[in-house]
């Protein structure tokens, strides 16, 4: 099994817009509220194929059952691809939301998993925000009187953001993203979400969208607290390439190369996940070299052992892996 890409399967719903394709390269209709660019999904509301290299025409479901320790290496046996990859263009606000952790999410849907998540943000206008976690003491208590007496953006941690910030949300965690925002989403292989608030709003058909209070104040951790932009941990820098990890956790590790030299990347018996933020860079496997661009997501199963990365001029990109 040789490295790959996957058609990305686009979402439409009513806080998107068209940086998808302006920004990203999509290729988005006429429309005005493409939201959400599924670049890897194994998930029943999202099933991406092959659209490069030798499993072509393949559903990534095809490969977990059929090629497993090709794919995964020292992890194989999951039965479903563990991480969901996005891009996000936020046109309006989202809904103020939360994500169950594993064991809420089977109480709601056995099929699901809970949904732990981080941002990178690719571009944020000057006014862009970020809400994330709740503000100290704030419970259950006072967070529902303020849901009722309509001042609930005093229990938010609220932040201005800029390209490259890097958000880890775990799951139980209330957030909301604001207009002006195109990010990239790693999360856990789940689409169970529940509404707190959201602002008011209507749906297409003229009606309140639905809002699941009780299930959100369940899910949420209150013991949290405010969440803020990481800090990246170096792990090597010299003229040519700045190596640092954002995220290591329980369900993922994001590392971010910015390169501008030729790179060995080693799989380590591992699936790698190659996401591109700024610029462009081939890869070279031995089946042959494939150019991705920013706004692609590249797929190196454990397989391959090793490729080499070659930027145009200066690229960044993303490594994602299994811890």
């Amino acid at each position: 099994m040789t490295p790959f890409t996957l058609t990305p399967i686009l979402k439409r719903t009513r806080w998107g817009g068209r940086r998808l394709g302006d920004l990203l390269h999509k290729e988005i209709g006429s429309e005005s509220d493409y939201a959400e660019s599924w670049e890897i999904a194994d998930h029943a509301d999202g099933q991406s194929v092959v659209a490069s290299g030798s499993c072509s025409g393949q559903t990534l479901r095809q490969l977990v059952t059929e090629q497993n320790s090709e794919l995964f290496g020292r992890d194989q046996g999951h039965s479903q691809f563990p991480l969901l990859i996005k891009f996000l263009d936020a046109n309006d606000w989202l809904s103020l939301q939360v994500h169950p952790n594993d064991a809420q999410a089977k109480q709601y849907d056995v099929r699901e998993n809970g949904k732990t998540e981080a941002w990178i943000i690719v571009d944020a206008q000057p006014d862009s925000r970020i809400c994330a976690g709740l503000k100290p003491d704030i419970d259950a208590t006072k967070l529902l009187q303020c849901l009722h007496d309509g001042s609930i953006e005093g229990c938010l941690n609220t932040f201005s953001v800029q390209p490259g910030d890097c958000v880890f949300v775990p799951a139980g965690t209330v957030h909301a993203i604001s207009p002006g925002i195109v990010l990239a989403e790693i999360q856990q292989q789940s689409n169970l979400t529940f509404r707190l608030h959201d602002w008011g709003r209507v749906g297409i058909d003229g009606q309140p969208r639905e809002i699941h209070v009780e299930d959100s104040l369940a899910c949420t951790d209150f013991a949290r607290g405010p969440v803020m932009p990481v800090t990246p941990h170096i792990l090597s820098e010299t003229e040519f390439h700045r190596w640092e990890e954002l995220v290591r956790d329980h369900y993922f590790v994001i590392q971010r190369h910015r390169l501008s030299e030729t790179l060995e990347l080693h799989t380590e018996n591992q699936f790698r996940i190659l996401i591109v933020l700024e610029g462009r860079l081939s890869v070279r496997h031995s089946d042959g070299t494939e150019q991705i661009r920013c706004g692609s997501t590249q797929l190196i199963p454990a397989a391959a052992k090793r490729v080499t990365i070659i930027p145009e001029e200066h690229c960044v990109f993303l490594e994602v892996f299994l811890p």
